[in-house]
Parts: C-alpha cells; sequence; structure tokens
C-alpha cells in the first residue's frame, strides 16, 4: 500500500468533502475487483459529481498522487487497482436519460448496463455492446475497455456505437463533446493537446506501414493498448479525442457521461447446438455459417463438452456424446419479426444440411430450450471457477486471431496447456470472430508468479502474434499484456501511443502502470493470494456479479466484499499483522454482519451460486450467547403465546404519545446494543390478531397463516392477507382447512436468519407432522401467505417428503383466478416483488394476479430487495433506507392508484421508504372481484 501524507489527505478531503476514506475496511474491500491482481490503495475517494472530479485530478496533478477509477469493478486484465488513490464513481453517478424514444440514451458510468437495456426495452432498443457480464459491469468500464460481446462483433462495440462523452481531462478542463462547438473550445481550453492530436493524426495516416497495421489490427476485436484507428476514422481533434478515450482504461481521462446510439432488440431467435467430430471440421464450417447470417457462433472446444455434459440442462443427446476430439458451435439467428426469423431459418437449412455434424442439426425457438443452452455456455466459467482448488485464482483470458487460425491456434493452446500442466483449462468463445477465451487455474504464492505462468504467458505471446492475432480481444491491457503492446504494434505505433499518453496526462497521474509500462514484468508482480476461509464461500472468483443485487451494496458492503474481507482478515494474520486483523475484525460485525440481509439474491447473480447469507448466518450464530440460544429455543415451543406478546407490545407503544417508545428503544439499543433491540417508529403498525384454527370438511388445501399477520395488523384500510386469502376462497369455491395448533407453527425463518440453528430444529422437529396430518399425508398443498414463509417452508420441509408448499399468489393465480370475476380493476398499481417471491421463480404468478387487478402494472426502476428481512427493518432501519431509496424516488416520481407487495414486513419497509399505503396483492384482488357466479363470499368489499 502507498501511504498518503497527511498534507495529501487533507487536500483530498478538500476536494472530495466527506467523500474520502483511509480505513482499512474500505480500502480492502474495494481493493479487490474481478482480475487476477491485488493492490491496496492508500485512500478512497468517492466525488459525487464531474467537479469534484476535476478537484481531484487539480488535487493529484498538484501533489503528484496517482489516481484509478473504478465503477463495476468486473474487469479482469487489472486496470482497476492501485496502491495509491482510488475513485469510486459508482456510488453517485448513475443518471440514465433516455433521448429520442430509445434511439438515443445518455448515461453516466456508475450505471449497470442492464439497467440500461431495461430502461431502453419499452422502445425495443438496446445498447450495441453485450458483454457476458452485463448484469454487473457498468458503462464506465464499457467505455473504459471498449466493451463487445456475443452478438455486436466489432460493428455494435463501443466504440462504433458512442456518439460523444462528457470528460474530465487531467488539467480539470471539463469538455462534451457532443457540443457544436466542442473542438473550438478544446482548442480554446487544451490548445497543445488540440494541436497534438491533429500531429499524431497526420503521423499515422502519412506512414503506409502504420495504416496497415491498424487497419490488420482492427479488423479484429482488438482492446491492446490505445484504440489508435480513431486516427484513420476521424479528423477533428474532439472527435479525436472522443474515440481515443475508449478503450483507454482510465489512463487519458474521466468520462462523466457516455451518449450512445442504441440498435433494436431482435425479439425471437433460434438457436442450437451444432457437434463436430473435430475441431478441424467446425472451423472448416464456419464461412458457410458465417454467410448464413447468424447472430452469434459460440466455439466450445472437447473439454469445454466434457464440462458442458455435467450441467444439469444438457439434454440427452450431449450427455450420451463419446467425447473424444469433438468440437461444437452453439449458433443463433435472431430477428424482429416471426416472419424474418422463419426466413432466416430456412435459408440456413440446406447450409446445416450439406455440415459434417455429429449429430443432427436442430434449431429451436422455444423459450426453455434456448435458455439451456444459453445456460451451458455460459456455465463453463461457473463450472470450472467453481471447481478449482481452494486457495487457488481462476484466470479468464481472451485472444482473437483470423478466423483462419482459429484451429490452429486451438490446438496449439491445448498443447500449451498440457505443457504446463494446466489441467482442467477450457476454450470456449466467439467463434465468428476469431474470439477465443480460455481458463486457467493457478496458485500465486506471496503474490509471486512461478514459473510456469511466466513461460506459459510468453509462449501464448509468441502464439498468437505468430498468427497475426491480438492478445487482448475483449477484456483490455490491463497489467496482464502492458509489456507486450510494443510488440504487438511495432515501434513506431507504441510511440504514437506514448506521445498521446503524455498530451493527455503529462504528469502521469491516471492510472500509472496500466495499458503501457516501461516494467517488463508489471504482469507478474501483484499477483492475487485467495486464502482459504470458509467453506461457504471459498469458491468464490471475485467477479462482481453479486454486487447489484444486494441491499446493502451503498449502506455498507457487498457479497464479494463480505467474502474479500474474511480473506483480507486471513491474510492479516497469516502475516502476523494483529493490529490489522483487529480492525478489520472489529469493522466486520456491523459493515458485513449486521447488515445483511440474508435474503439470498446474490446467489441468483452469482456464477458460482454461492449464498453469502449462509456464511453470515453461521457467523451471527457465532455470535449469540448462551442466554439467546435459550431464549429462542424456548420462542420455538411457544410460538403462539411469543407472537401474540410481540403484538401486545406494539399495540401498548401503539396507545403511548410516540415520543415515549422512540426514546425507551433509542436508550435501550445504547445499552444493550442495536442487534438486540428493536427501534419503535410511530409509522409501525400495531399489533394483529392471533392465528386460529379453521376446520373445513373435504378441505381442497391447507392453509398456514403467517405469523406476521399476528405481530402486525394489516396496513391501513385493509383486512390483511389471510382474510383476503379466504375471501377468494369463498368466492372461488374452494375448501382451506387451517390446521389445529396453527398458532405454535412457523416456517423457521426468524430462527435460520439468525444462524439459531437449535431453534430451528425445534421448529423443523415438530412443525412436518402437523402438516402432513392436516394434509391427508401430502395429498392436499399446503398454502402459505408470506413469500418468505413459503421459502422458508420450503426449506423446514425439504426432507420431510411429500409435502408440497405453495405461495398463496401462485394458488390463487392458478386456482382461484379463474373462477373469479373482476368487476373494478385499477387505473394503475405500483408492484414490489420480494427476494423470495423473486427466488421461488413466483414472478409470473404475481405479474397475472397484478395485471387483473390493475390496467398498468408497474415494478418501479431500481426495484430491488427492500431490506427489511424480517427484523433487519428494525434493527437497523438505514438499511431499509439504503435498499429502498432509488425505487422509492421512481414511486413517488408519479401518482399510481394502488401499491402492493407480498410480504407484510416488505409492505411496511415501503410504505416507510415512499410514504404510499402498500398492501397485499390479494387484498387489491379481493376488492376487485365477485366469484364466477357473482356472489360475495365473506369480507366481501365490491
Amino acid at each position: 500500500m502507498g501511504e498518503l501524507s497527511a498534507s495529501v489527505r487533507a487536500g483530498l478531503e478538500a476536494a472530495v468533502p466527506g467523500g474520502v476514506s483511509t480505513r482499512a475496511a474500505d480500502r480492502l474491500r474495494l481493493a479487490h475487483d474481478a482480475s487476477h491482481y491485488l493492490l491496496h490503495p492508500g485512500a478512497v475517494a468517492t466525488p459525487a459529481d464531474a467537479g469534484q472530479v476535476a478537484a481531484l485530478l487539480t488535487h493529484s496533478r498538484r501533489t503528484g498522487t496517482p489516481l484509478t477509477f473504478r465503477s463495476g469493478g468486473t474487469s479482469l486484465s487489472g486496470q482497476a487497482v492501485t496502491d495509491r488513490l482510488l475513485v469510486d464513481v459508482r456510488r453517485h453517478f448513475r443518471d440514465l436519460t433516455v433521448l429520442d424514444d430509445g434511439r438515443r440514451v445518455r448515461v453516466q458510468p456508475g450505471v449497470v448496463l442492464r439497467q440500461v437495456n431495461a430502461r431502453l426495452a419499452p422502445h425495443g432498443r438496446r445498447l450495441g455492446p453485450d458483454p457476458a457480464s452485463e448484469s454487473a459491469c457498468t458503462v464506465g468500464g464499457v467505455v473504459a475497455n471498449n466493451s463487445s460481446g456475443m452478438t455486436c462483433g466489432t460493428e455494435a462495440n463501443t466504440y462504433r456505437t458512442l456518439e460523444s462523452l462528457v470528460l474530465v481531462l487531467p488539467s480539470g478542463t471539463v469538455l462534451d463533446t457532443g457540443a457544436p462547438d466542442a473542438d473550438a473550445r478544446l482548442r480554446a481550453a487544451e490548445p497543445a493537446l488540440h494541436a497534438g492530436l491533429l500531429r499524431l493524426r497526420d503521423r499515422v495516416r502519412g506512414n503506409p506501414d502504420s495504416v496497415r497495421r491498424v487497419r490488420a489490427q482492427f479488423a479484429m476485436k482488438n482492446t491492446m493498448g490505445y484504440g489508435v484507428n480513431a486516427f484513420l476514422d476521424h479528423d477533428d481533434a474532439a472527435d479525436l479525442l472522443t474515440r481515443l478515450v475508449v478503450g483507454s482504461e482510465g489512463t487519458l481521462a474521466f468520462v462523466a457521461s457516455a451518449t450512445f446510439r442504441t440498435v433494436p432488440v431482435h425479439r425471437h431467435a433460434a438457436t442450437g447446438l451444432l457437434v463436430f467430430d473435430s475441431l478441424d471440421a467446425a472451423m472448416a464450417a464456419m464461412p458457410a455459417l458465417v454467410a448464413a447470417g447468424p447472430a452469434a457462433v459460440e466455439l466450445l472446444d472437447a473439454a469445454a463438452l466434457r464440462v458442458a455434459q455435467r450441467d444439469p440442462k444438457a439434454d440427452a443427446a450431449l450427455r450420451a456424446l463419446a467425447v473424444r476430439g469433438h468440437a461444437a458451435l452453439l449458433v443463433e439467428w435472431q430477428e424482429s419479426a416471426p416472419d424474418a426469423l422463419a426466413d432466416r431459418v430456412a435459408a440456413a437449412g440446406p447450409v446445416l444440411a450439406d455440415l459434417p455434424l455429429t449429430t443432427p442439426a436442430r434449431l429451436s425457438g422455444e423459450p426453455a430450450a434456448r435458455a439451456a443452452l444459453w445456460h451451458i455456455r455460459k456455465g463453463l466459467y461457473a463450472a470450472v471457477a467453481g471447481a478449482r482448488p481452494s486457495g487457488t485464482t481462476a484466470l479468464l483470458e481472451d485472444i482473437a486471431v483470423p478466423v483462419a487460425a482459429l484451429a490452429d491456434t486451438c490446438a496449439a493452446l491445448a498443447d500449451l496447456f498440457g505443457h504446463h500442466r494446466y489441467a482442467d483449462s477450457v476454450i470456449f468463445g466467439h467463434a465468428k470472430d476469431g474470439n477465443l477465451h480460455f481458463m486457467l487455474n493457478e496458485r500465486f504464492a506471496d503474490g509471486a508468479a512461478p514459473a510456469r505462468y511466466a513461460d506459459f504467458t510468453e509462449e501464448l505471446v509468441d502464439l498468437v502474434l505468430g498468427h497475426g492475432g491480438t492478445l487482448k480481444a475483449e477484456h483490455g491491457t490491463g497489467r496482464v499484456m502492458t509489456p507486450y503492446v510494443r510488440r504487438q504494434f511495432g515501434d513506431e505505433l507504441y510511440d504514437v501511443m506514448r506521445e498521446l499518453k503524455t498530451l493527455c496526462d503529462p504528469h502521469g497521474v491516471l492510472n500509472p502502470g496500466v495499458l503501457l509500462s516501461d516494467d517488463p514484468t508489471v504482469h507478474l508482480r501483484h499477483l492475487k493470494t485467495v486464502p482459504t476461509v470458509e467453506e461457504e464461500v471459498d469458491r468464490c472468483v471475485e467477479c462482481g456479479y453479486c454486487e447489484p443485487v444486494c441491499p446493502s451494496r451503498d449502506l455498507t458492503t457487498t457479497p464479494r466484499q463480505r467474502i474479500v474481507l474474511r480473506r483480507e482478515i486471513a491474510a492479516a494474520e497469516a502475516a502476523g499483522d494483529a493490529a490489522l486483523a483487529r480492525e478489520l475484525t472489529d469493522a466486520y460485525d456491523y459493515d458485513a454482519v449486521q447488515t445483511c440481509a440474508v435474503d439470498g439474491m446474490c446467489a441468483t447473480a452469482c456464477p458460482v451460486l454461492i449464498n453469502t447469507g449462509d456464511l453470515v448466518k453461521r457467523l451471527r450464530a457465532e455470535e449469540q450467547g448462551r442466554a439467546a440460544r435459550a431464549g429462542w429455543r424456548g420462542a420455538a415451543r411457544r410460538w403462539g403465546a411469543t407472537t401474540r406478546g410481540m403484538a401486545r407490545g406494539l399495540d401498548l407503544a401503539g396507545a403511548l404519545p410516540p415520543a415515549l417508545p422512540e426514546a425507551a428503544t433509542r436508550a435501550a439499543r445504547a445499552v444493550l446494543g442495536a442487534e438486540r433491540v428493536p427501534q419503535w417508529r410511530r409509522d409501525l403498525p400495531r399489533g394483529g390478531t392471533p392465528r386460529r384454527p379453521h376446520p373445513a370438511d373435504e378441505p381442497d388445501a391447507v392453509f398456514v397463516p403467517s405469523c406476521l399477520g399476528t405481530l402486525f395488523a394489516p396496513a391501513e384500510g385493509g383486512t390483511g392477507v389471510a382474510d383476503a386469502l379466504r375471501t377468494l376462497a369463498d368466492r372461488a369455491g374452494v375448501r382451506l382447512l387451517v390446521p389445529a395448533g396453527v398458532g405454535d407453527l412457523c416456517c423457521g425463518t426468524p430462527w435460520s436468519s439468525k444462524g439459531l440453528t437449535d431453534g430451528w430444529r425445534s421448529v423443523r422437529d415438530r412443525v412436518p407432522a402437523v402438516l402432513r396430518a392436516a394434509s391427508r399425508d401430502g395429498a392436499l398443498p399446503v398454502v402459505s401467505d408470506a413469500a418468505s414463509c413459503t421459502e422458508g417452508f420450503d426449506r423446514l420441509l425439504a426432507d420431510a417428503g411429500g409435502l408440497r408448499v405453495v405461495d398463496a399468489v401462485e394458488f390463487t393465480a392458478t386456482t382461484l383466478l379463474p373462477r373469479l370475476t373482476v368487476r373494478r380493476r385499477l387505473g394503475s398499481l405500483a408492484l414490489h416483488p420480494t427476494c423470495s417471491s423473486v427466488r421461488l421463480g413466483l414472478d409470473d404468478a404475481v405479474l397475472t394476479v397484478a395485471r387483473a387487478v390493475a390496467d398498468e402494472v408497474v415494478v418501479p426502476e431500481g426495484w430491488q430487495c427492500c431490506g427489511f428481512a424480517g427484523d433487519r427493518g428494525l434493527l437497523h432501519p438505514e438499511l431499509t433506507a439504503s435498499a429502498t431509496r432509488a425505487e422509492a424516488a421512481a414511486v413517488t416520481a408519479r401518482p399510481f392508484d394502488g401499491y402492493a407487495s407480498v410480504n407484510r414486513t416488505c409492505e411496511i419497509g415501503l410504505t416507510r421508504a415512499t410514504g404510499q399505503p402498500y398492501r397485499h396483492l390479494l387484498e387489491l384482488l379481493a376488492e376487485a372481484t365477485v366469484g364466477s357466479g357473482g356472489a360475495a363470499g365473506h369480507g366481501d368489499r365490491v
């Protein structure tokens, strides 16, 4: 780590007031990105706008303090790590404006690519670049790395679809290159830079060898060095600067916003896996296949096919294949209309029929079949990385060669893996672009490179450049290929790049050591070691895919950061740095354990299927004292009495002047700790009503109302979800049985979320037998009216055998709604699906019911888990406030006729965040419907 002096820190604080941290936990959690490099920054700055970035750059230039910009942290080549000043631009730079009915879009660097495409989707448009990391990478990285992807090729990548940028130059100058007078402004503000860009343009154009090299290199996907093809493609200095910043990896300027031209969304597709006896046969088929116009042609070598066979979604034909030297091409045709797709597929038919395939070609437009094929392709990384030995680092590299050289390159790569003993390495990639990706696992002891890794890299460089290829096609030069830029481009173009860097950044403060470096061993130093920590998270590859879905990401830490801090604590202990280990451990309790929602959404985004909540639950269990464990065990045995007592406590607090219980709980939290005493607030509902049995003759289902209905009263004006479901069932002629002893039944989530395994086991030992008897030994479904409880029952009954739990919303959508008549619809509905409903796969059911309730159903922009998470919203209300901020802004930006969710605590959290009355979706349906015969059931409001 590069220590920063007191005067430097003071200057940083003046540039970004309140936005600079030197706390070890903040520095080290942001030190890790998806690459295999690791440096610890001396400080982290989080500027709020371009003006503060300009102030930081002015400070860096004056003090000689290097800085590196970081946003999504998904880069793979080491371009977003530093041991000096790290500037986090993900937190604040999130503005997004759709222009010209979606034909253009202006975006700040902290916006995730998937969010941009979600905003463009109603217009039938999307961004051109389509990297595999689109769920987590941000626009800042997309521009900095000249991102492309599986279908965009070189025609719709960042360079080709970018219109203009707002730049902050190292001098502090802010330039909008989209302004009509941008070139004149650049000349006036930066005359030396303006003149120098024109001089370099003429130098490149005047050198025939340079022109030839540039044309050849950038006919392929290419992210090595600077994008000097701009000198051939553009004339004005402002246009040159715009394109040169693309792919410059934060070494020339800061991108404060980018305006893109978008491309159409092709909603119809046909996909197939073509298996060949050999790689040569697959490559020989490429010219005919490419001529048939597929949007994607993805290569899987024999090793990749063997991994694919283990995928749960692999079909019988793939599983039965005796893979020897086989190879496969995953092909997809895309069109905007069904007729156009049918024409494409028909035209491709003769081509496919003539191919020497191991199995007959089959193209499918069926969504599930297509999703399975892409799951297999995208799952290769997860399968290999997730199975790597503990303590090793997963490296995902990419190259590109002319398509004609693809087969020879693949064969030679496989030989290199064998020669250097890299077992289980796979080759896959974008075959029609000549772009290969490969994975290998390495153990970097003490941050140093073993000899085999250095030797492998040298032989890889010889191989790729010998075929006229590029050493980086998509992932950026970073640190990993910096020593080879001169070798790939030659002395003359390398000198042009050097002069470009000096023109833009004369003091060398922007991301030194990245893209250009005089150090021939920069790629072999600061390599990431991965200490073995916990079984739950050891397979983490630090990719960051989990971060956009984490509700605590803007408050404390993300799943990736929770994991890397555990690794940093282990590394500090191993190094004998007890002070650092203690400082990190002390911060970890609040930052990582107490403010984790344990909502499991991270597992839905993780390529290696890690649920960081599992780790957090275990850590919480270790913190529970004997008295707490005993108390919760007792509560498990007397849950009805416990929940009634809690409800009466809410009633008592609600009957007092609000200032009294607020002050009392604040005082108790100060003495006993925020993790033990909930914070009462005047917006909390009063207590609910006890659950009571309801026998039924010849019932159709068993209904277990959630204990949330006992704890919390319904929203003002509502009857609560339990009453609504009974009303809907009565109207539909469906008989629900509420079992005896229901007041003491629970799904176990209150115990599992706290890591209280003894209490959870007590619930597990008692509840399944009650439900088995009530459900006639599993003949009847068990209906739960809170999505979190449905998920809890799924876990609790996993080993019970034969018991089927159905969420009330799904039960309503499939069983009740077809028997109901909607008489009064809302005009518009703001809908908050919950983390549990998403993980349970209830999206379609939730939307089906919502669309029966309202003409317009809106899941607001910024939707995510609300972070209320059972009692987290009571213990740490700041978590819910942070998690709901973006969604609340979208909800309050316009009026809606109704507001709904599918869990009572989420309703409370969203009501608190928006000031609007959220209710359970089924309550609104009960108000909108009558029975199919027009008769009303009990509680009818129509």
